[in-house]
């Protein structure tokens, strides 16, 4: 039996009455009782908070309505704040929990218990709940240096929000998410705490990214999409840096890709022209870093299954 409060799960919600009650009992069907649930729904009515309610008996839940916080990224941090676990994990309204995270977890924690990330791969599902592929981060199991996992991680955000486990006191410290941003707080938040801490890869996947198309990704201005990729790339990306070529190669392909997936085909051969600038030593570090594969043939067979 894993000890109480093993884990704060913290849960941004707006508007998540299609996924919520799947996700709730993801973590519900987890055996013992080592977590608490710390929900900030900012949801304009009461549906979402009568989902809650009916998880309350098996799940330890701290559930806020907080209407007037609509950012994402504020109400994570705020969960996070209220969270008593050491380590915290981040689930999105959509997302799951795998029947063997909290087991996984329980050792990745004694093994490791003062890293700062623990990270892991993520099963890729559509609006069905079907399995589409698996997402990957590039790295070998076990510990993983600062410098290889800044490296890999400023070519590509290649971990998915439910993966990670974090410890709490990391997340303080390097100031959680920033909720200036709105597409790429994530990718800065592992940035931050790969130079804070120690980070070790298990290569077991034990929760599920769910893509649809009314995600953020999906969703949101291009434009401010650019500029926010641009921004991590100047806050974290070191002007001596080998991987400078390929960081900045990748943002654009990211910003090309999305354009596409918006309905502009011919923006995905602008995409290929790109990656064929590179020559073929980088072309191989972008694809290695990047999960290019990994990450587009899974919409490619949501697309195709009409998923979106």
């Amino acid at each position: 039996m894993v000890e109480r409060s093993l884990i704060s799960v913290v849960m941004p919600v707006h508007a998540g009455e299609r996924w919520l009650a799947a996700t709730l009992a993801s973590i519900a069907v987890q055996p013992g009782s080592a977590v608490e649930v710390i929900i900030r729904d900012s949801s304009p009515g009461k549906s979402c908070e009568a989902i809650v309610q009916r998880y309350a008996g098996a799940l330890r839940i701290d559930y806020r309505h907080m209407p007037e916080v609509t950012s994402w990224t504020r109400k994570t941090n705020l969960a996070v704040e209220a969270a008593r676990a050491e380590h915290i994990a981040i689930l999105h309204q959509d997302d799951l929990w795998l029947p063997d995270r909290l087991a996984t977890a329980a050792e990745m924690i004694a093994k490791n218990p003062d890293a700062a990330l623990h990270l892991s791969p993520t099963r890729i599902i559509d609006g069905m709940g079907r399995e589409l592929g698996t997402w990957r981060p590039p790295f070998k199991p076990g510990p993983v240096r600062a410098e290889v996992a800044k490296a890999a991680l400023l070519i590509q955000n290649s971990i998915s929000v439910p993966a990670p486990l974090i410890l709490r006191a990391a997340y303080l410290a390097t100031g959680g998410l920033d909720e200036a941003l709105w597409y790429t707080p994530d990718w800065d938040l592992w940035l931050k705490l790969a130079g804070h801490g120690e980070v070790v890869y298990d290569p077991r996947p034990t929760t599920a990214f769910r893509i649809h198309g009314n995600s953020l990704t999906m969703t949101g201005d291009r434009q401010e999409f650019a500029d926010q990729l641009d921004a991590i790339l100047a806050r974290h990306l070191p002007r001596d840096s080998r991987d400078a070529r390929v960081a900045r190669a990748s943002a654009r392909i990211n910003v090309l890709l999305a354009k596409a997936a918006g309905g502009s085909a011919r923006t995905a051969f602008a995409a290929l022209a790109v990656l064929l600038s590179l020559g073929p030593r980088e072309i191989a570090r972008y694809v290695h870093a990047s999960r290019i594969i990994e990450r587009v043939l899974p919409r490619l067979r949501a697309r195709f299954s009409g998923a979106f």
